[in-house]
């Protein structure tokens, strides 16, 4: 875990040779912080970045082994280290001296610190270097907590600020920004800077202070919709069309939201854990979770004769001038 390597960096227990792979950044670039903060206690580093993707891993290497003049430490991150997972053919392929590599591992300088950063999904574990690198490198797999876990890290984050928020808001607060921490962790930052003197962080406070995203206004607008709030339907489209969105692809985001619901009420008949449907159709859990809590207030029935009904609309926007915008508000009007 990161929690272990951080203690270990923070302990000054600094290995010469990382691997960082995974796609949440939040770990990768808190962990490249800590490791230069806990070397600049020691006086000045050097700190070089070298993309794999441009150059060869033999520059990492001759970078890795060139003695530091100005100080006693060297910060070399490699990122991109595209070697490690299938090869991509239709990508230009640089020639790294994976041998030259290998030798290097088992004897790398003591006057330098390098990170590989690998952000794709999976390495490819048959390579010989893969093993090698996961061998001789302190190893860590960069990915995004659990639904639980990541509620626990909100709260940890805005308790450093010294605030406090409810599970009530943390859900609110996932659900409208998403599983990228680092973009989660900004989003704390700004609430907590905006409340001041005041101490808690509520549901309100975050609708207040998060952006929407046309996603869930129209994901808000089609609940709307569906539970028979007529008038809270028309207020969310009246305000993104004075926000001059385009009815036509609004027709289309309610088209896709509905065909999600449809997605997911389907793997739930078939058993499908909502955790398990989310990583299925790679969306954010808290959607899913939102929409497996509406079950009971939408049947089969009513998605597809709203599917049935957004197609007739798409139609006339696409074959019938006039006011544009009332098709897509006549709809609305009509019951289910």
């Amino acid at each position: 875990m990161f929690s272990k390597l951080w203690n270990d960096i923070q302990k000054g227990k600094i290995a010469p040779v990382y691997l960082l792979a995974g796609l949440e950044s939040y770990f990768i670039e808190e962990t490249i912080h800590r490791m230069k903060a806990k070397l600049e206690e020691k006086g000045e580093i050097e700190t070089t970045t070298i993309d794999l993707d441009e150059k060869p891993v033999d520059m990492v290497i001759d970078e890795s082994d060139t003695i530091p003049f100005f100080s006693n430490k060297k910060l070399i991150i490699a990122k991109n280290a595209s070697f490690l997972k299938a090869t991509d053919k239709t990508k230009e392929k640089i020639n790294h001296d994976l041998k030259r590599f290998a030798k290097w591992l088992e004897f790398p300088s003591d006057t330098s610190v390098t990170v590989f950063i690998a952000p794709y999904e999976k390495l490819d574990e048959r390579k010989k270097v893969t093993k090698q690198l996961k061998e001789h490198a302190v190893y860590l797999l960069a990915e995004t907590p659990k639904e639980h876990d990541l509620a626990v890290w909100v709260q940890n984050e805005v308790s450093s600020l010294g605030k406090t928020i409810d599970d009530e808001a943390i859900s609110k607060l996932i659900e409208m920004v998403g599983l990228d921490m680092v973009h989660l962790q900004s989003e704390i930052e700004k609430i907590c800077l905006y409340l001041g003197e005041d101490k808690k962080i509520t549901v309100s406070v975050v609708e207040k202070l998060v952006a929407k995203t046309l996603e869930q206004d129209a994901f808000k607008m089609l609940n709307a919709y569906m539970q028979h709030d007529v008038s809270g339907a028309l207020s969310i489209y009246h305000d993104l069309i004075r926000q001059k969105q385009e009815p036509i692809m609004l027709v289309a985001l309610l088209a896709s939201q509905i065909r999600l619901m449809s997605n997911v009420y389907y793997l739930l008949s078939k058993g499908y854990h909502p955790q398990q449907i989310a990583k299925q159709l790679k969306v954010n859990p808290y959607r899913v979770k939102r929409i497996v809590e509406d079950r009971r207030k939408v049947s089969d029935q009513s998605l597809l004769k709203a599917l049935y009904g957004l197609s007739e609309v798409d139609l006339q926007l696409k074959s019938m001038g006039g006011r544009r915008e009332r098709f897509l508000e006549l709809f609305l009007m009509k019951p289910l």
